[in-house]
């Protein structure tokens, strides 16, 4: 019995610490950076969000309750079980990949919601420069890209604008 919970705990750790490899740890985003992050990207019903690295689907549920289309995008596949769970009523609107997005092209979308250590920021910057050919907003919770100017802050949230 104490190898099969060795085991359990084994994988646990490495399906939720591996993720610091190519983007951040698994951090559940506060109620207020949710409701402050979507008000400052101001997208509208119809508007497309991507979240790279979506966890349990907070984020995707609070966008889809704005009549926002989301695509997340998650590695660790209990969170993608949760958050498919979590946004079960609003499948029409929300997708979940089990993907790492730095190896996929990234489909065209009115936002980013990003919550990514700040080593990972200028590739960020550089994937976002390369793949998008509209312009696209990306808030970042905590983290700002260095060398690149916000065009608005708030209480640890960047909103950066892409031409």
């Amino acid at each position: 019995m104490l190898d099969i919970l060795i085991a359990v705990f084994g994988i646990l750790v490495f399906l939720f610490g591996f993720v610091v490899l190519v983007g951040a740890p698994y951090l559940p985003t506060l109620d207020n950076h949710k409701k402050q992050a979507l008000d400052m990207l101001n997208l509208k019903p119809g508007n497309t969000m991507l979240e790279l690295g979506c966890g349990d689907g907070r984020v995707l549920v609070a966008a889809a309750e704005r009549g926002i289309r989301c695509i997340g995008y998650e590695l660790n596949p209990i969170l993608v079980l949760t958050a498919l769970w979590q946004t079960r009523k609003y499948r029409k609107l929300v997708t979940v990949r089990l993907r790492n997005y730095w190896g996929v092209k990234l489909p065209e979308a009115d936002g980013i919601f990003v919550f990514l250590l700040p080593k990972y920021m200028p590739k960020l910057n550089n994937k976002i420069i390369q793949e998008f050919g509209k312009p696209v907003k990306l808030i970042s919770v905590a983290f700002e890209i260095p060398g690149k100017k916000p065009s608005r802050k708030g209480k640890g949230l960047f909103l950066y604008e892409y031409k």
